[in-house]
This record gives structure tokens, sequence and C-alpha cells, in this order.
């Protein structure tokens, strides 16, 4: 049987990367982040990539990597989730670097892996695992076309574009116009990006490595939306033992007592099927079917957790110094990306032989 309990390396692993997220990824600093131009913290993103080595995580080390699974990401995620951290890591280092697993390259996979060059897919954030995705055209040898809500494409130093001619090829973001889209979530904006006789390099057969990769984000979102739910209901807990009315804690009433037990159900329950989904993908063992049951379930649970520390934070909750409408909006912004929870539900349907009359 399974285990899905952490183990000692993945309990280190979890409490070196909350270490470095407290130090420099405070509130207050991704706040300051997403009213500027830039929101991405680049130099947590080198902490992160190149000074502990997490974005080569799943590279077999033979090829430069760390040789770690699915399971040490979701720790990472777990905790960037909690942080609302404003890095890459997602698109870079799990859905780039698992097309690159798909196509058996070699060099650019190296480079992803150092965490000195950040990648990232073509494919529309929305677009869940087995969906179609539009392709670029090939004319003479250039590519032509215009993509649309590419998360992170903004901070690209290289983009996976799949064509049609069914290949996906790499394309140095110097080559192709990103113009920034309206995001609701600050911390992940997304891109239209434009190729007008841009030059790629073949580096694969974009099917297979778009599915692969989908198919790993949409197991692994679950455990970033875990981290925000458990956040959100942590500090929602704390915030109601501090603040009393009427001489009273107002965690000690009764009704809010029972709203907090429900919450955490869901969020245990959400854990379990995040760490189900990453450890299918680590085994590689009815993964589809462990990635949609995490998806169909994760996402009405992180929007729950955080409407609910929005609303029982009061009137300081509806302020914009306070970090927890970013986690709503991460929440709500999850709750579309690879997938609805409604289309992977119907996806599970048919997995396991299920369908509705």
């Amino acid at each position: 049987m399974t285990d899905l309990l952490y183990s000692e390396e993945e309990e280190a692993l979890r409490a070196a990367v909350r270490d470095l997220l407290t130090d420099h990824c405070d509130a207050a600093g991704v706040l300051a982040r997403a009213e500027s131009e830039a929101p991405h913290d680049l130099a947590l993103w080198k902490s992160l990539a190149e000074g502990m080595g997490l974005a080569g995580l799943l590279v077999p080390e033979e090829r430069g990597g760390q040789g770690a699974t699915h399971r040490e990401a979701a720790v990472v995620l777990e905790e960037l989730g909690r942080a609302v951290a404003p890095v890459p890591y997602l698109t870079s280092a799990v859905v780039a670097t698992e097309a690159l697993l798909a196509c058996g390259e070699e060099e650019l996979l190296a480079r992803l892996a150092s965490g000195r060059t950040v990648g990232v897919l073509a494919v529309a954030l929305h677009l869940a695992p087995g969906a179609a995705f539009p392709a670029v055209r090939v004319q003479d040898g250039a590519l032509h076309g215009e993509l649309t809500g590419i998360a992170d494409a903004a901070v690209a130093d290289v983009l996976l574009v799949p064509a049609e001619d069914g290949g996906l090829y790499a394309v140095d973001s110097d080559a192709v116009t990103v113009t920034g889209q309206v995001s609701l979530d600050l911390t992940r904006p997304v891109a239209a990006v434009r190729l007008d006789g841009a030059a790629g390099r073949r580096v694969g057969d974009a099917g297979p490595a778009v599915r692969r990769a989908l198919r790993a984000a949409a197991g692994l979102l679950a455990s970033e939306q875990f981290g925000l739910a458990d956040w959100s209901l942590t500090e929602t807990v704390r915030y109601l033992k501090e603040r009393k009315q009427f001489n009273r804690p107002v965690g000690g009433f009764q009704a809010l007592k029972h709203r907090l037990a429900q919450l955490w159900l869901e969020v245990v329950n959400l854990r379990a099927a995040a760490r189900n989904a990453a450890d299918a993908l680590a085994r590689d063992d009815d993964a589809d079917v462990a990635a949609a049951v995490a998806q169909a379930y994760a996402a009405p649970v992180a929007v729950h957790a955080a409407e609910e520390a929005l609303q029982l934070h009061g009137g300081i909750g509806m302020t914009w110094e306070h970090p927890v409408h970013l986690y709503l909006k991460r929440a709500k912004a999850d709750s579309l990306a690879y997938g609805t929870a409604g289309a992977h539900r119907e996806a599970l349907a048919g997995l396991v032989d299920l369908q509705a009359p």
C-alpha cells in the first residue's frame, strides 16, 4: 500500500523552503510587487532554483537535475502556495520540464534544471490535459501566429511552442513579442505571445509532450491549492483566537466553530487528494485518474477556504493591505488553470467508465 505520509527528507525540504520564503517572501513584498510592472520576484527564483537546486527536482541526475520525484516537487509547491510566491516554479520547473522530458531533449533540459533559464510551455493556462491546444504555422522554416493566456511568459527565456506540423519548437524570448493580458491573479500574470517569422528549434512531438506536461501540472497544482487553503485556515483560526467581541474571543462562538470544523475537514481531504496525485505521478501509476480526482476536489476547497478567510477576517480582510485577497485571487485563478473541476469530473467519468446516463 502506498504511503502518503511525508518522509523525513520531504519534511526537511519543506522546512528549508519555508525558512527561505519566511525571510524573502513576506506579504508586504508580494503586495508591492503586485502593484508594480514586474510582479515576479526573480531574486527569490534565483535562490530557489540555483541556490537550492529546486528547478531540477524532476530531472534525472544524469541529465543535470536532482533526480527527485513529483512528491518532492509537491512539497515545494505547497510552500509556494502558502506564500503566494510570485515565481515561475510551476510553469518552468514542472510544466516546461515535463514537456522536455517527454521529448527526450538534453541541452535545454539541463539549462532549465540549473535554474539559470526559465522555460514556459506556450499553451494557454486554462487548458486541461487531453484538450485540443492552439498551434502556430510553420512557413519557410519560421513560426507565425499568436498564442494567448500564457502564464509567466513575461519572464521566460525560452518558449516551447506547438506548431501545426506536430512539432514542439524551442524559441528564444527575444524572437517573439510578449504582451501582458489582464489577469485576476496578480502573482501569476498571463500574456499573449506573437511570433512573426520567429526561428525555432524542433525538440520533439507536441502532442505527447503537451499531454504529459498538462497532466503533471494538473496533479501538482493541487498541492499549491492545498498550501493556500491551509494558510487560509491557519491564519483565520489564529485571527479569531485574537479578535474579541463582547469581551470574548470571536473564535469561541459556536457558529464560527462549526464553519471552521467543516473547512478543516475539507482541507484535510484536499491534502490527501493532492498527496495521492503527487505519488501517482511519481510512480506513473493511474496518474490520469489521480490528477483528475485531485483537481475535481481541489478548486472548490481552495476557493472556499480563501472566501472564508476573507469574510471571517471582517473589515481588515477587505483591505488591500491585508494579503488575503491575493490568496482568493490565486485560488480563483487556479480553479480555471489546467482544467476546471467540472472538466476533470467529466474526464474522470470517462477514465473509470462511469459516464452519466
